[in-house]
């Protein structure tokens, strides 16, 4: 934020709040770009071919998954609410 306050010629001093800035400069809040990004990953995952170590998807309880990050993908897209069924189909159009 303070990079788009500098941009918009405000300082913190001026009060203007921030989701203010990110709209008058048409910049998309943090959040929004960072689930973007984590659908991008999770498409190219389902859209990897069969048999390629990093197209596993790890479900919750799998015993080869990294303890570290246990049920990170499937969180994604019960977050977003699709249903694991519909995953292949939703990857597929990437556009979306």
């Amino acid at each position: 934020m303070s990079f788009l306050r500098r941009v918009a010629g405000l300082s913190l001093r001026d009060r203007v709040r921030s989701s203010v800035i990110r709209e008058e400069l048409g910049v998309d809040p943090l959040l929004l770009r960072v689930e973007r990004s984590q659908m991008r990953w999770l498409g190219h995952l389902v859209r990897m071919p069969p048999g390629r170590l990093p197209g596993h998807v790890p479900l919750v309880g799998d015993p080869g998954e990294d303890p570290g990050h246990a049920g990170e993908t499937m969180s994604l897209w019960e977050r977003l609410g699709i249903p694991q069924e519909e995953l292949d189909e939703v990857a597929g159009e990437r556009e979306v």
